[in-house]
């Protein structure tokens, strides 16, 4: 006996072969009675809707990516739970309730092998301006949206990640808790978080009259490099009483550095970092950090993939950050 097709469910069900094929896909809404009746007939008839048809008469493989090209010694964290492994398992979990495939994409050159990959889209995790998996994808006519905004690229639908709001809401913690001479240690990479972190501390230091200390560093030194630089600085400058580092591997090392230096944390140098991560609440004392509500930020990231597969995409904002408080800036609010 031959499979029940497509043709056989919408005779049953009494509608046509493409209200099938949305009820089963979802791409386009139908009506919720309709869609239960063709389901319940689905399942008593033994109908399984092909993927492999599926995907040749939508052009589509049924899989989205994820990707970034921060190095592993940023992106990732203890035990590898970092930013971009906390985004991608979110971002998993919300395509998975979609029927739809994740593939993680290590950090890679252009030049690597990608192209074995078949996936319809890519979301790629806070790229910079001249971001060489841009230009990789574009190339090959990938769809792409981005987890943060592209620096001059506002063709590239987003999940913008209010970074110039969290650099302010970090600034203004630190001088609420007494720093008056606060320095900046950033990643070198042009991504939109740290430009519009730059812009806002040189507008915070403007505002107080505060003289601006401003560190560059390549993000692939890691936490080694975050502990040399902050050793120079606060020896260069020992009235230095606050730090603000975005980028948790960072801030990791500023805290070692403060500790062999005998600086005491937060007594005598208060410290905020970005990404409230396992590097943050792991630290001794624990980092003040920002929640950036990363699990619905990879959800609205996949649905603003989803939107642009369907010729819909509409930038979007992430959820209004949240200051976490702990013992690197507050002595009472232990390492929780």
């Amino acid at each position: 006996m031959s499979k029940p097709t497509i043709i056989d469910l919408a005779k049953a069900a009494g509608v046509s072969p493409t209200t099938i094929s949305h009820a089963f896909s979802g791409r386009r809404p139908v009506d919720t009675e309709t869609k239960e009746r063709i389901l319940k007939l689905a399942q008593e008839i033994g109908y399984h809707p092909s993927s492999m048809a599926r995907g040749l008469r939508s052009g589509r493989t049924g899989t989205i990516a994820i990707a970034s090209s921060m190095p592993f010694s940023v992106a990732a964290g203890p035990s590898r739970l970092g930013f971009l492994m906390e985004i991608a398992a979110s971002a998993a979990m919300s395509a998975l309730t979609r029927n739809i495939a994740l593939c993680l994409i290590p950090p890679l050159a252009p030049q690597s092998n990608l192209d074995s990959l078949g996936f319809d889209g890519v979301i790629l995790v806070e790229p910079s301006a001249k971001d060489p998996l841009i230009a990789h994808f574009e190339a090959r006519h990938t769809p792409i949206v981005s987890i943060g905004r592209v620096a001059g690229r506002a063709d590239i639908p987003s999940v913008d990640l209010r970074s110039g709001d969290t650099a302010r809401m970090m600034l203004d913690h630190l001088r609420q808790m007494g720093s008056r001479h606060i320095a900046l240690i950033l990643g070198a990479a042009e991504r939109t978080s740290q430009l519009e972190t730059e812009a806002a501390y040189a507008a915070f230091c403007d505002g107080y009259g505060i003289t601006p200390h401003l560190v560059r560093l390549d993000e692939s030194g890691g936490e080694q490099v975050a502990q040399d630089a902050t050793r120079d600085l606060l020896a260069a400058f020992p009235h230095l009483d606050g730090l603000l580092v975005p980028v948790d591997a960072f801030a990791s090392g500023a805290l070692a550095a403060a500790h062999a230096m005998g600086r005491k944390v937060p007594q005598d140098l208060r410290l905020v970092t970005r990404y409230d991560g396992l590097r943050a609440k792991l630290a001794r004392p624990g980092l003040t950090a920002i929640d950036l509500g990363l699990t619905e930020v990879a959800g609205l990231a996949v649905e603003l993939l989803l939107a642009r597969l369907d010729g819909t995409p509409a930038d979007v904002m992430a959820p209004w950050p949240r200051l976490v408080v702990r013992g690197s800036t507050d002595p009472g609010a232990g390492s929780g």
